[in-house]
């Protein structure tokens, strides 16, 4: 995946060689067009990551009357979170990331729309969230990307739901398998260029 430095993106302490000048991601979804910073150190920092275009693309995206709590689970520089809160102003919007670069650039880029961005420990247990959004970072390993995803999934409302995107080649389908096996809902609701998008509701 270009973008992806000698650190993974889900790295809570990058080495600072991975620090570099600030670039400019320009996209659009929903209609809207955005212009966001991102530097290395962060995932697909050079543009906006071909799966989560297509998340963003494929994925039916929050009516601008949601007001429920909305997670970009793995945020990066915001690229999630940023659309999430353009296209729902009143919902509540979360984005969490261990990277504190990612952190500190998703604060520059969904700060100013409302955005609370937090590390994984900073969210309080009590929040529930209408939807989970997340292009989860497979390359961390099963172990830790099941751990991820079991602490995450079970915080959604009631009658909430969770949309992934994962590359096929990258365990997309042995994701689908072993989150049905965890007791999850879960329908492939679009396949594109290589990618599937997961839309994961509780039994």
């Amino acid at each position: 995946m270009r973008g992806v430095t000698g650190d993974h993106y889900f790295t809570s302490s990058p080495a600072e060689r991975t620090a570099g000048a600030s670039r400019t991601v320009e996209f659009s979804a929903g209609g809207h067009e955005f212009r966001l910073t991102a530097a290395g150190g962060v995932f697909s920092a050079d543009r906006l990551d071909p799966g989560t275009a297509v998340l963003l693309r494929k994925a039916p995206l929050p009516s601008s009357g949601e007001d429920g709590a909305l997670l970009d689970l793995g945020c990066g520089y915001g690229p999630i979170a940023c659309v999430l809160a353009t296209v729902a102003p009143r919902a509540d919007v979360y984005a969490v990331d261990v990277n504190p670069r990612a952190r500190e650039l998703a604060a520059a880029n969904a700060g100013p729309l409302g955005v609370t961005v937090a590390a994984p420990d900073e969210v309080a247990e009590t929040v529930r969230f209408a939807q989970i959004w997340s292009n989860p970072p497979i390359r961390v390993g099963k172990a830790e990307l099941h751990a991820m995803l079991s602490s995450w999934l079970p915080r959604l409302a009631p009658g909430g739901v969770a949309w992934l995107v994962v590359g096929r080649h990258l365990g997309g389908d042995s994701l689908h398998r072993w989150l049905v096996d965890e007791g999850w809902r879960v329908e492939r609701h679009a396949s594109q260029k290589g990618y599937r998008v997961l839309r994961v509701d509780r039994n």
